[in-house]
């Protein structure tokens, strides 16, 4: 139904690349390339682009997309590839999720995306933070996830269990950063965080 990779390594580009075919045949790509290479490396970029931009297409059009990518549980593919430290992959991993989380619009979908303690995972990675694009696409990400907070989203961000935050825990460590934009988006962050009226809250 789908072709494989070409030899030049890029993906295959349908007629219709908005559709829960094509992310089938991009979660194809990530699973038989769970190990990033230089060699795979351009692939795995191109794939995680167009998994945004299917699933933005699938929240407005078809719920079968996020059913999709919640059963294969893809999040954990990007997780994969995340804790393997490659530079432009990461940069592009978070550029994915911050538009991703930037234009989904549906609460159902915003759920799913938030559910398996998946996000509070890509927000305590240690990211190498003195890498300025890392740096600038990590704080705008925070900065998308802060607006999605209120009462209906805050229990995916707190372990009540363990009574951490990673959104703030880690927010606070940059709190002093050399770097003036980035200490505007975190004040920016922590007005999002405590105007959030909820029980769980209190402890903080």
């Amino acid at each position: 139904m789908f072709r494989k990779l070409g030899s030049s390594g890029s993906l295959w580009k349908p007629k219709n690349p908005h559709s829960l075919e094509y992310l089938k045949y991009l979660q194809g790509v990530l699973t038989k390339n769970e190990k990033v290479t230089e060699n795979n490396k351009k692939v795995l970029v191109e794939a995680l682009r167009a998994i945004a931009e299917i699933l933005i297409w699938g929240d407005q059009n078809d719920a079968s997309v996020f059913d999709f990518f919640l059963e294969r549980q893809m999040l954990l593919h990007f997780l994969k590839i995340m804790e393997q430290g490659n530079m432009s992959l990461n940069v592009q991993l978070l550029q994915t999720l911050n538009i991703l989380f930037e234009n989904i619009r549906h609460e159902t979908s915003l759920y799913f995306l938030l559910s398996n303690n998946h996000v509070n995972s890509i927000i305590s990675h240690k990211f190498d933070l003195h890498n300025d694009e890392i740096m600038a696409y990590y704080i705008s990400f925070l900065k998308t996830l802060s607006f999605k907070l209120n009462a209906a989203t805050i229990h995916f961000f707190f372990n009540e269990t363990t009574e951490e935050f990673p959104l703030l825990i880690e927010v606070l460590k940059l709190y002093n950063w050399n770097e003036s934009m980035v200490r505007i988006a975190v004040r920016n962050i922590l007005l999002n965080i405590v105007r959030v009226q909820d029980d769980s809250m209190i402890i903080l």
